[in-house]
């Protein structure tokens, strides 16, 4: 977690918009894309803005809220939708449309079942959540058990000579 300012003034809106600008490229709105290279997803993993974990409770295939610390640090240049992906994983993307009620409440909505039903989601299911900004979010979900679950390879196609 070291890097710049050692995490200092992380979710205060230090570091919005801080990647702008650095010629990423525009990310395909289908659900599950290719990606990016390793290095790549390295790269991203680097920047991370806002952290933050959810519990899920009752149905998991519901819409889901996101903290109200996670709404505060977006205010202003709040996304439409955020791009989930695994972490440690490039080659799938879940475009998740974002919505805000009367009261200012931030919630996953469309694309969030499909997420969910892809990852088996469970209610008592434990996520992680990386903000790495330009709506790109690194999830990673843990069961029941509080062990990570896996759905591809970490491991690099080089073995596979």
């Amino acid at each position: 977690m070291s890097g710049r300012g050692g995490g200092r003034g992380r979710g205060r809106g230090r570091g919005r918009g801080r990647d702008r600008g650095r010629g990423r490229a525009a990310r395909s709105p289908s659900p599950a894309t290719p990606s990016s290279s390793l290095s790549d997803l390295q790269e991203e993993e680097r920047q991370v803005l806002f952290e933050f974990v959810v519990v899920l409770k009752g149905d998991p295939l519901g819409i889901q809220r996101l903290p109200d610390m996670f709404a505060d640090f977006v205010s202003g240049d709040e996304p439409a939708s955020l791009h989930l992906r695994e972490a440690s994983c490039g080659c799938c993307r879940w475009i998740v449309d974002v919505i805000r009620d009367a009261r200012g409440k931030m919630y996953l909505h469309i694309g969030w079942e499909k997420f969910a039903r892809y990852h088996d989601l469970q209610a008592g299911y434990v996520l992680t959540f990386s903000y790495l900004g330009e709506r790109d979010m690194s999830v990673k979900v843990f069961d029941e058990t509080r062990c990570r679950q896996h759905y591809h390879d970490d491991i690099d196609e080089e073995d596979d000579d």
